[in-house]
């Protein structure tokens, strides 16, 4: 994949970069893996905004992905590589020997016509999906489980890959993106490959308005509100935040502030930490 760019016409287009989406072969979805996507503009079932910074945006539809790979010992041929609206990583169509049709994340290398499977007896190639006890160690990995069966939770983005570092009992360990490396139950299954895409993260936006159409509000600095809307507002010009530490919106400690529980169960898979 490659990034395109413009010439500088405006201020925009100066900065202004997107994908060149080469790797994508078909511009329209699969009809019958659509759903509708309700927009909720950040509000719970009360009404009340929970998440800020959200609304508006673009309609789009949400394309249907197969994170639990469970069909097994039935070859899929890879019909088309699409662009996906609610992710960053692209999606590739199988048809699978049944005729039945899923999409699946397109991991790097994955091309039109190959044939994917998953399975306990399949080949160690980009795109096919085994249980970690069925994997080498040292495989790179994404869209891992972290319960049996309820299909891959984590390692889903853009370039995003983890590794296989060892197996021991009825628990593989893995190395994160982050660095982080955690014990995940060797039934849980596990995708062969890197996430497609890369290079999404090298993008830039340009203007204002590309964040928009993806449904994100603009965000304000609490330093530059009055002191009944943020415990960083207040003061005459620029201000300090004028407390211990910086605060959120409600009052609670922010940046570096640990908001993981200390009693939560999966704190005893964790071998190490980030930070």
């Amino acid at each position: 994949m490659a990034i395109k760019t413009y010439k500088p016409t405006s201020p925009a287009r100066r900065t202004y970069t997107t994908a060149s989406f080469e790797e994508v072969t078909k511009s329209t979805p699969e009809k019958s893996l659509l759903a509708t996507k309700k927009k909720f503009a950040g509000r719970n079932s009360q009404g009340k905004i929970t998440v800020r910074h959200k609304g508006g945006g673009n309609r789009v539809k949400y394309r249907i992905i197969d994170f639990k790979r469970n069909k097994d010992n039935i070859p899929a041929r890879v019909a088309s590589i699409e662009y996906d609206p609610n992710r960053s990583a692209y999606i590739a169509l199988l048809n699978y020997a049944d005729g039945e049709k899923r999409y699946i994340l397109a991991p790097i290398g994955l091309n039109v016509g190959d044939t994917v499977m998953s399975g306990q007896n399949v080949e160690i190639k980009a795109g096919n999906c085994l249980k970690l006890k069925d994997m080498p160690v040292g495989a790179v990995i994404h869209n891992i489980e972290l319960q049996p069966g309820k299909g891959g939770q984590i390692v889903r983005s853009a370039g995003n890959e983890a590794r296989l570092m060892a197996k021991e009992g009825a628990f593989a360990t893995i190395k994160l993106p982050s660095g982080e490396m955690r014990m995940v139950p060797n039934e849980c299954r596990a995708t062969i490959g890197t996430v497609g895409n890369a290079e999404h993260e090298i993008v830039s936006y340009g203007k204002a308005g590309r964040i928009r159409h993806m449904g994100i509000r603009p965000t304000v600095r609490g330093s530059v509100m009055n002191p009944v809307d943020h415990p960083h507002g207040g003061g005459e010009g620029k201000s300090p935040v004028g407390r211990k530490s910086p605060l959120t919106p409600w009052g609670k400690p922010a940046l570096g502030m640990k908001t993981r529980k200390h009693k939560k169960q999966s704190n005893k898979l964790i071998i190490k930490r980030v930070n």
